[in-house]
């Protein structure tokens, strides 16, 4: 009976790699049509040459070791940081571009052999889980990379100024927040910068917690912050493909050269005028619509609720530190921190539904964020004149669809939540007098 369950399971799995292949074959196959390397190839030079991103190969082996021993995880960290000492001198002996992060990815990949080779049974099961969960995070990274390509070569023309103009219903968000960054001078500009490239960092330390007890129980949760943070950076570039954005700095400001409108961010707002489509470069990735860093901290923020004191410190700042960055650096209008949210709280909710089992509340919750998700993108596109024109109905309108979605998520989540039950009172005594 247990074989039997077990064979369809592991036929899923098998299902599941032979797509995730495929896909990234595919995306390696468009990067080359463009004369770039793709996220198989870029992710292999990173064995040998200087990673991009250190610290996320350092947080993917973090991810990993929850599946091993104390003493096991003390091992892999030595060996990784051993590996990492001889390729720094390696590298400062011939005057090579100086990054650490390679040890890291060679012990995710040893324990990879390791497992095939030296494990068995369900030991061999939670070793594979934990490098596959390590290695996913650095594939994603290598994903989004190849999309934001692919974006920028297929995307010729942008939607920056129905955004912009539907903006104005929010009072023109990403202007206000740029001219307070910039009153901050380097030190909040540093701070902001920090926190927005070291995102996956934040979701680590913040998965690490949920996943703290895996080698004790051997088994992995049925839902944690991981799976929500890669579906959303599946999911979301399909919508860059069909809503493509650049962000008001490239668009209407000096980083845009002679592509921008003109140069007027941060310090006057773009004019309320008939949008149009406009021509853009093939460099700037179209990754605006909905914000994924507002959607990826959103889920930091959501999944650090239970933990303890700090680290729900830590994910309101990380949220709203973010929130700072995407509209105070320009990246994004606030028309797409409202879709981001959205977009996160629908994402979380189906995911959620799909581990404890589709029910009544769970199906209309997911159809709902959809719904509205899908309302927001439709009237960015076909109604920024009123938008903009009339900002005291459509901006509460904005904030009030937003709201409600996360209200519906609170509320359902709320009902599924396991009860206590009421103790037991003892049973009254009475004596015979």
């Amino acid at each position: 009976m247990f074989a039997a369950w077990r064979q369809p399971r592991v036929m899923l799995w098998a299902a599941v790699g032979v797509v995730a292949l495929g896909f990234l074959i595919t995306l390696e196959i468009a990067a080359r049509h463009y004369g770039l390397p793709g996220p198989m190839t870029n992710q292999a030079r990173e064995v040998i040459f200087a990673p991009k991103s250190g610290p996320l190969l350092y947080a993917s082996m973090a991810l990993m070791m929850v599946v091993l021993t104390w003493r096991q995880r003390f091992i892999a960290a030595g060996v990784a940081v051993g590996i990492d000492v001889v390729f720094f001198l390696v590298r400062w002996a011939v005057d090579a571009k100086m990054m650490f992060g390679n040890g890291a990815l060679w012990v995710l990949l040893a324990c990879a052999v390791i497992a095939v080779t030296r494990r068995t049974g369900r030991e061999r099961v939670l070793l594979l889980k934990g490098v596959g969960l390590g290695l996913l995070l650095v594939a994603g990274r290598k994903t989004g990379d190849t999309w934001l390509l692919i974006t920028s070569k297929t995307r010729p023309a942008v939607l920056d100024q129905y955004v912009a103009t539907a903006d104005h219903a929010l009072g023109n968000p990403s202007w206000l927040a740029g001219r307070i960054v910039k009153a901050t001078g380097p030190v909040g500009t540093h701070v902001l910068d920090y926190v927005y490239i070291q995102l996956a960092v934040a979701a680590v330390v913040v998965a690490l917690y949920q996943l703290r007890n895996v080698a004790d129980e051997r088994r992995f949760p049925g839902h944690h912050l991981v799976r929500t943070f890669l579906v959303i950076g599946l999911l979301g570039p399909a919508i860059y493909m069909i809503f493509p954005v650049v962000g008001p700095i490239f668009a209407y400001g000096a980083d845009g050269g002679h592509w921008a409108v003109a140069d007027l961010w941060p310090n006057t707002p773009a004019p309320i005028s008939a949008p149009h489509q406009m021509s853009f470069d093939e460099i700037t990735p179209r990754n605006c619509m909905p914000s994924l860093h507002t959607a990826w901290a959103t889920t930091i923020f959501i999944h650090s609720r239970k933990g303890p004191r700090i680290l729900r410190c830590a994910g309101t700042f990380w949220l709203i530190a973010t929130l700072g960055a995407t509209l105070g650096f320009g990246y994004h209008y606030g028309a797409d921190i409202i879709a981001g949210v959205v977009f996160a709280f629908t994402i979380e909710a189906a995911l959620r539904s799909l581990d404890r089992g589709w029910d009544r509340q769970g199906i209309q919750l997911v159809a709902y964020g959809t719904t509205v998700f899908a309302a927001l993108l439709v009237s960015y596109r076909y109604l920024p004149m009123e938008m903009g024109q009339h900002p005291w109905v459509f901006g509460p309108l904005l904030i009030l669809a937003m709201t409600s979605v996360v209200y519906g998520y609170v509320r359902t989540t709320k009902l599924w939540e396991p009860k206590a039950a009421p103790a037991r009172q003892p049973e009254p005594q009475f004596e015979l007098v």
